[in-house]
């Protein structure tokens, strides 16, 4: 018996590993894939939501998505990858509503806005990406012409998160349904400056930020590990949270809003 259970941790461990992220480049540059570089987590978390290191770069996914907005640039990838594995284990298909993110939850839905010619779509997480700098989303080619950006091959975009997919039981067999955020326009909003495995680092930020007169915390978190992020307190309305995501992003590139 104890050979099975040790088995089945095993088999566990493997199949997370089948889902690693792939850093992915858009139309332009050229894309190549590289694998990434799974830490060993501390906590029993899902594959999807351990650190993980790509281009000698560490990536900690965040827990909940429940007030996150965020502006960059969005890219898109297609039929190299169209068949193959995404992070989580689906496959992948370019005419599908899905996009890859670096740190949101898997099953999230975006309202992701073309901030360039108005147009938006609704897309799902099922991947990571894009690794490169500056891009905040990977959309598929089905998203990349709903938002008008497909020859283009990127655009400068806002994501917001409205919801995310949760698990059912319904008598002979599972399904998942979508649960919305309620009110996201209102919450407890801070901007995430940084994050670091060191708490005197983290320290360092939050004096340094508090100095300038920004309302700042330092919250421990232990999914994956423990983590310290540096988060900046934004107020109670979203568009006041955005308005300070924009100031802080110039210093902080990958700056987002999150809600507690």
């Amino acid at each position: 018996m104890k050979f099975i259970k040790t088995a089945a941790i095993l088999l566990i461990f493997l199949l997370s590993g089948c889902a690693a992220n792939h850093a992915r480049y858009s139309r332009l540059p050229p894309r190549f894939t590289y694998p990434a570089k799974q830490l060993p987590p501390r906590a029993r978390v899902p594959g999807t939501q351990r650190p993980y290191r790509v281009h000698g770069r560490t990536y900690y996914p965040i827990p909940s998505a429940y007030g996150y907005t965020q502006t960059g640039i969005a890219s898109w990838y297609g039929p190299r990858f169209h068949g193959r594995k995404t992070s989580n284990g689906e496959t992948y298909n370019m005419y599908k509503q899905t996009a890859a993110h670096k740190t949101l939850p898997m099953n999230t839905y975006l309202l992701v806005t073309n901030l360039e010619n108005g147009r938006h779509t609704i897309v799902r997480i099922n991947d990571r990406g894009p690794f490169v700098r500056g891009r905040i989303i990977d959309l598929t080619k089905a998203g990349a012409m709903k938002l008008g950006m497909l020859h283009k091959g990127t655009a400068h975009v806002r994501i917001t998160a409205l919801g995310e997919t949760a698990a059912i039981h319904s008598g002979r067999r599972d399904g998942r349904r979508f649960l919305p955020y309620k009110n996201f326009n209102r919450g407890n909003f801070f901007v995430q400056v940084g994050a670091f495995a060191n708490r005197g680092n983290a320290k360092r930020l939050q004096d340094s930020l508090l100095s300038q007169g920004y309302k700042t915390i330092s919250r421990l978190s232990r999914q994956g590990g423990r983590l310290y992020r540096v988060q900046v307190r934004a107020g109670r309305r979203l568009k006041t949270a955005r308005a300070l995501e924009k100031r802080l992003a110039g210093r902080f590139p990958g700056a987002f809003v999150i809600a507690h």
